[in-house]
């Protein structure tokens, strides 16, 4: 699911900043720049709850290190789909990118820079190019995402907003896609596991809803990678090049009004 999530937290991203006209969104504006800085930000947020995952996505983006690390967070947090995959890794993740969004830094010829942002947002893009395919190689992947990383520190201003933001959008749209699958993902009072009553075991879509571990799931899209899954990919897609073209354009334009 790395290219549906990827994508799905681009659109949970545009859904609540870019403003679309055909769509009247925008619960909360930004400017054209910061928005684009966002959606790439959002993208590779969307992989990190599987960041407790060997063969994932996200691990296969760093070389080595990508497994061990995936390896070493799924051990602490009990496997995949089980820490790593709740509200409250949400919350400490959205927290860390809090601090890392004030990590600024005065450079030279450029002034206060987002220096914090922008070195996250080489892995987080790196890691989004590898989710939709967009190359082949990891080189190519990190390689987008420094030039990402310029673009933010150059002209994605406010990054104490605009980035945590990113990165709490794409990381709960991830947990939100999961939970629309059969698997499901960990109650809502992780750690604690809260199992059903024998009543509700027995009782036919009930157990489905709130299964015998504990997790909670509303399977829509049935299993991962089903046909469901990818209609809803090919729509959020969809989506997504509007949204991200319709600002692309206010970004040309605004850049050719410069003197």
């Amino acid at each position: 699911m790395g290219f549906t999530h990827a994508t799905s937290g681009t659109a949970a991203w545009l859904a609540v900043t870019a403003a679309l006209p055909a769509f009247g969104t925008g619960i909360l504006p930004m400017t054209p720049a910061a928005v684009l800085a966002g959606a790439m930000v959002a993208a590779g947020a969307a992989l990190l709850p599987d960041a407790d995952h060997g063969s994932a996505t996200i691990a296969q983006s760093v070389p080595v290190l990508g497994p061990l690390v995936t390896d070493a967070i799924g051990d602490v947090s009990g496997g995949h789909r089980h820490g790593a995959h709740t509200l409250l890794a949400a919350a400490a993740v959205t927290a860390g990118a809090v601090a890392i969004g004030q990590w600024q830094v005065e450079l030279p010829y450029l002034g206060l820079t987002a220096v914090g942002p922008a070195i996250a947002t080489v892995a987080m893009i790196a890691f989004a190019s590898k989710a939709r395919d967009l190359v082949r190689h990891w080189r190519t992947a990190w390689a987008l995402g420094l030039l990402a990383a310029v673009l933010v520190a150059l002209y994605a201003a406010d990054t104490t907003v605009w980035f945590p933001l990113g990165i709490g959008l794409g990381y709960v749209a991830h947990l939100v896609g999961d939970a629309l699958t059969v698997g499901g993902i960990p109650g809502l009072l992780w750690p604690l596991r809260i199992k059903p009553p024998r009543w509700w075991m027995q009782t036919n879509i009930l157990n489905d809803l709130w299964k015998r571990n504990g997790f909670i799931a509303f399977p829509i899209l049935g299993r991962a990678g089903s046909l469901r899954e990818y209609v809803l990919a090919i729509g959020l897609g969809i989506y997504c090049a509007y949204g991200l073209g319709d600002v692309a354009l206010r970004v040309a334009g605004v850049a050719l009004a410069l003197p």
